[in-house]
């Protein structure tokens, strides 16, 4: 139940949050600049623990809701409240509040009560300040508006209104209104059995309020604008680059879904990842992405085997990193990729408990195809598909990133000199 499901950094980056399968958020917060601890620069710690979702069942579809956390999301802070979206991926959103509960307990500073305690008693009146308290508390309940899986959840810039997608639908919702959402994307047919893609995730443009795209599985990105119509089954731009014929094959629809779908922080560029590769897309080129990166290729003569064990249809999310220059994703063996835009360098990394000690320096891994490999590489025969990092985050502002691996949490940061 504590396998982790999701993982991501508030807007400031001092606050990280997870959820996992048990319905179970974590948060962590980053400890403060330290003196007599230099080297304790970018630790978290835990902040909070609160259970965000129960397990449920549906008596009129016979099925079980399962609490696992399927996307969490932070709103923009306002006060010393924070606030953050999660869903379970079924019919339920929680829009949580988490605030610091501060008890000092003093008795008085009047002088003539003063004296009569130092006179009665022996003591002065003093302020004593407590231990704070973190509180958590679902302050909002958004339910009964999705039919099918809950994949994306999206707060919009104008952080009034946020999105969230299904297999078929988008809504946009508004946070103060919880009874009520409005369908802006509709794609199921009237005919279930003519269903030929889903939607696989939605995300709004960073900037303009108006602007969402979502992705499908069929490998394509539709970006809308709301003002156009209400209802955007129309899109605005339609991005998907073409299939070289010669390459295609039994697994090629599957592999070409898109797993995930994110804006670069400028709003320039949008990323999306498949299975085998993560693309960076101009949001004036529709016909190919500006930038394709492989994340691992080598996996392309396994999938046969990746079939069968239904690895083949794992979702690897990506990330940018605070300046749109890198980006990262996840593979397997507890590897995960970043790619530097700049320099087109890339470099694998592996999330362990060897490397999870204390100022230890991640080392470079290689996975070799051919028969004789070198002594610090691994041989694709030997690679743990159990072991997959599928959620990753970085740090809106500096480099530290934070990779999930099965139920276990790794931070890691630039070197500290």
């Amino acid at each position: 139940a504590d396998i982790i499901s999701t993982v991501e950094f508030n807007y400031s980056g001092d606050l990280l949050a997870t959820g996992d399968k048990g319905g179970r958020v974590v948060i962590f917060q980053r400890e403060q600049e330290n003196k007599s601890r230099p080297h304790s620069r970018g630790e978290y710690n835990v902040y909070s623990t609160f259970q965000s979702h129960e397990p449920e069942f549906d008596y009129l579809k016979s099925l079980e809701i399962e609490e696992k956390i399927n996307k969490i999301r932070w709103l923009p802070q306002q006060n010393a409240a924070h606030f953050l979206l999660s869903t379970n991926g079924k019919d339920t959103l929680f829009l949580h509040k988490e605030f610091l509960m501060s008890f000092e307990y003093y008795l008085t500073c009047d002088p003539l009560v003063g004296v009569f305690f130092l006179e009665c008693f022996g003591v002065v009146p003093i302020l004593k300040p407590m231990d704070l308290m973190v509180e958590a508390s679902p302050r909002r309940i958004f339910a009964n508006a999705h039919t099918y899986h809950i994949n994306s959840i999206s707060v919009n810039s104008d952080h009034e209104t946020y999105l969230s997608a299904d297999d078929l639908r988008i809504n946009l919702w508004h946070l103060e209104i919880t009874d009520r959402s409005f369908n802006i994307v509709d794609i199921k047919p009237a005919n279930m059995e003519e269903l030929t893609e889903v939607i696989t995730a939605a995300e709004f443009h960073p900037h303009h309020c108006n602007v969402f795209v979502y992705s499908s599985s069929k490998g394509t990105i539709r970006l809308c604008d709301m003002r156009s119509s209400a209802l955007c089954d129309r899109h605005s731009k339609f991005f998907e680059e073409p299939e070289d014929p010669s390459s295609r094959s039994f697994f090629s629809e599957i592999i070409s879904s898109i797993s995930d779908v994110k804006f670069s922080h400028s709003g320039r560029y949008m990323m999306t990842r498949d299975y085998l590769s993560v693309k960076v897309w101009d949001l004036n080129m529709e016909n190919r992405p500006v930038e394709t990166y492989q994340v691992h290729e080598y996996l392309r003569s396994k999938l046969c085997s990746l079939y069968e064990n239904d690895c083949i249809f794992d979702k690897f999310e990506c990330c940018w990193n605070g300046s749109d220059s890198a980006i990262m994703t996840g593979s397997y063996n507890n590897f995960f990729r970043m790619f530097d835009r700049n320099t087109r360098r890339d470099i694998t990394l592996e999330a362990s408990r060897e490397s999870s000690k204390p100022r230890a320096i991640l080392k470079p891994r290689k996975v070799c195809t051919g028969g004789k490999r070198k002594k610090d590489e691994i041989s694709v025969d030997s690679l743990d598909f159990n072991k997959k990092i599928l959620h990753t985050a970085w740090h809106p502002m500096e480099n530290i990133i934070a990779v999930a691996a099965t139920n276990n949490l790794y931070i890691f940061q630039d070197k500290i000199n």
